[in-house]
Order: structure tokens, then C-alpha cells, then sequence
């Protein structure tokens, strides 16, 4: 598949009219101008003296904290059915453990979120080596990928939206991969409460490019527990099976009679401590969905996340061709979150939006390449709602 078919335009979600205050539960009534005019706090300091900052953004009743480090999501927080507000985000509460512990926290990830094999891709002839940052394979980037190192960030306003611009260059050669990659991230809160990702990129040198965000939710609210009685609806009719280090096999198979079928809305316990070997590969879920609607020009429904507990919704759109489903696999309770409480197995989970893993050493995938003179260009769009 071209390049040109994976430039896709970054839509501009539509604002509304009304903008409600940051303590209000409902999303009707308030001002044409945001609720909050982002602001920032000292977080931490790294060992190179870098300072970091920490990002607070509010409007429509959502509000965002992301760090200048990693562009992570710090915290996500939204209300309940009873307006009663939590962060659904799981993060910790210093920057010590985000530097030495993160299992992706809330990162921005790239050059190349997910997996490829061995560490390696050819383009034009030339192979390129990356780092083996988990066991065989490259994983999001390398040993430092884009969510370990600082981001410059700029705040803005415009009309009822407001977010925050990160950018960086990412040098030729950086984690192995060619050209200079410069990258612009945009986290926008419309006056709705909605959520959406914008990003871009431009290379001067031949290049692979695949990026999301790793925010692990947990919509009854961080270190409250587990995932599993959440429910899930997602609009893919094929997932990409992988072997045992989680590679994608090339097969596109049908989740029909799979514990993959997420179809029909389905509770997320329901079948995943099935006897099946892709589960036994993943420990549970750890896969990547072709999306019924393919790469888009704006962004398409994906998928829906509902907690019955609190009532909390939370709707994706993207443009993007696949998603990574990730059920907290790897939480294995010796981590400590922002609230002071153990993560443990499934307390939350993924939900990247993305091309698929290996996409550079799998032919039949949709391209990754990104080449001078051509921009990358793909937006995720996150809606808040109760029921």
C-alpha cells in the first residue's frame, strides 16, 4: 500500500457551542471559551539537570496532566454517572519511577510503536539494526523511544479548544533508524469534552513511522481494581494472530469463534482465561485488530468502553487501520501508582490505535514508510460520556 494512501488529513473535531466549568458533570451550558487556560508546575529534574514539567489542561468536563517528559499522560479525568470526578488513568506520582520503572505509562510512543522483529527492517536496499529492548524484538521504539525522552511544549487557545503542541526532532540515526524525523504531537480538549491526538511528522530521509499513545485506563477509576468486568465493543472482523514473541504470524484471521470477537458488546473477563494458544502467547490479551474500516480520511468509529460500576464511556474514532488491545498482562504488583495502590494483573488496559506490529517486514500490511517531502499525518479522537 502507498505512503500517500497513510497521509491522512488531521481532522479538527467539532467544538460545539458550549464549554462547561472543569467541576460540572453534564456537558450543556457555560461560555463559548474553554473552562481552564492550560498551566504548568515543576515535576521533577533529570539526571542531565533537564527540568520537567507537569501540563494540567480542562474543558468540557475532561481534564488532562501530561508531563514535558515522554508527553505522558499523567492523569485522565472525567465524571461519573453521579458527576462524581476520578483520574482513569493509571501513572505514578514522581518522576523517579516513570524514568526507572514505566512499563509505557501514558507515553507518546515512537518512532515505531509495537513490535518488529529482531530488531530489524530493510528499506531501499538498506538494513537497518534497532535495539532488542524485549527479548528478540524492538519494542516501541527501542531502549529509549520517544516516551523517555523530554518534549518542548507550547499551550494554546483557539476558540472553545484548548491543548498543548509537543515537538522534537528525532536525530538520523536515533535508536537505529534513519533520517531526521521531526514531530509535532498535538493533545487538544474541545468545549464537548472530547479528547483528541493529532500527529504529524516530516523525515529528510527514507524512514518508518508509527505512532499512538500507551494511556492505561481503568474507567471505574486508577487503583481501583480490575478491568475485566469492563465491556468492550470493537468494530473488527480480523485480528493479526502472532507467534510466541508476539509477532505477527502475516495471517489476517477472523475473530469469529475466537475469544477475539469483540463484535457485540462483550464483557472483558469473559473468555480471556480461555485454554486458546494466543492467550497463552500474550497472557492474555496482547493483540493487534484490523479495523473493519481501513486507514481514513477522518476519524472512524473503533470501538466502545463501558464501566458498568461507574457508568463511564469512553468511545474511540481514528484514523488509523489497526488497534492494540492490551489487558494489563505485565502488571505484576510490584509497581505503585499515583494513589498509593499495587498494580496487579488486569487492572487496566491498552488501547492503541496504530498500523500494525512488523508492518516493515510484512509485505501484505499497510506501509509504514514515510519519505522527504510527504507528511504523516493521523488523528485519534476519545469521547466521554455516562450511562
Amino acid at each position: 500500500m502507498s505512503t500517500s494512501r497513510r497521509t491522512v488529513l488531521a481532522a479538527t473535531a467539532a467544538a460545539g457551542l458550549a464549554a462547561t466549568t472543569l467541576g460540572t458533570a453534564t456537558q450543556a451550558q457555560a461560555s463559548s471559551r474553554p473552562s481552564h487556560t492550560p498551566s504548568k508546575e515543576y515535576f521533577g529534574t533529570l539526571d542531565d539537570g533537564t527540568k520537567v514539567y507537569v501540563w494540567t489542561v480542562a474543558n468540557g468536563g475532561t481534564r488532562l496532566q501530561v508531563l514535558s517528559y515522554g508527553g505522558i499522560i499523567h492523569r485522565l479525568e472525567t465524571a461519573d454517572r453521579h458527576g462524581r470526578r476520578a483520574n482513569v488513568a493509571l501513572g505514578f506520582d514522581n518522576l523517579a519511577d516513570y524514568v526507572a520503572k514505566s512499563p509505557y505509562f501514558g507515553g507518546l510512543i515512537g518512532r515505531y510503536g509495537n513490535r518488529i522483529a529482531g530488531g530489524k527492517f530493510t528499506l531501499d536496499g538498506t538494513t537497518y539494526q534497532l535495539p532488542l529492548n524485549d527479548t528478540t524484538t524492538s519494542l516501541h521504539g527501542g531502549t529509549k523511544g520517544f516516551d523517555k525522552v523530554p518534549w518542548n511544549v507550547a499551550p494554546y487557545t483557539k476558540g472553545s479548544e484548548t491543548g498543548l503542541v509537543l515537538t522534537r526532532t528525532s536525530p538520523d540515526g536515533e535508536m537505529g533508524y534513519p533520517g531526521n524525523l521531526k514531530v509535532k504531537v498535538t493533545y487538544a480538549l474541545t468545549a464537548r469534552g472530547e479528547w483528541r491526538i493529532d500527529y504529524e511528522a516530516t523525515t529528510d530521509k527514507a524512514t518508518v513511522v508509527n505512532l499512538t499513545n500507551h494511556t492505561y485506563y481503568n474507567l471505574s477509576g486508577e487503583g481501583t481494581g480490575s478491568i475485566y468486568d469492563h465491556t468492550l465493543e470493537l468494530a473488527a472482523s480480523r485480528y493479526t494472530p502472532v507467534n510466541s514473541a508476539l509477532i505477527p504470524t502475516g495471517e489476517l484471521a477472523k475473530v469469529a469463534g475466537t475469544p477475539f470477537d469483540f463484535r457485540r458488546t462483550k464483557v472483558i473477563g469473559a473468555d480471556i482465561r480461555k485454554a486458546n494458544q494466543q492467550l497463552l502467547y500474550g497472557k492474555g490479551i496482547d493483540h493487534n485488530w484490523a479495523l473493519d474500516k481501513g486507514i481514513t480520511q477522518t476519524p472512524e468509529y473503533a470501538l466502545t468502553l463501558s464501566d458498568p460500576a461507574s457508568g463511564r464511556v469512553m468511545k474511540i474514532h481514528t484514523t488509523e487501520p489497526g488497534l492494540q488491545f492490551y489487558s494489563g498482562n505485565f502488571l505484576d504488583g510490584t509497581l505503585v501508582g499515583t494513589s498509593g495502590h499495587i498494580y496487579r494483573q488486569g487492572d487496566a488496559l491498552c488501547l492503541e490505535t496504530q498500523h500494525f506490529p512488523d508492518s516493515p517486514n510484512q509485505s501484505n500490511f499497510p506501509s509504514t514508510v514515510l519519505r522527504p517531502g510527504q507528511t504523516y499525518r493521523t488523528t485519534t479522537l476519545h469521547t466521554f460520556s455516562t450511562r
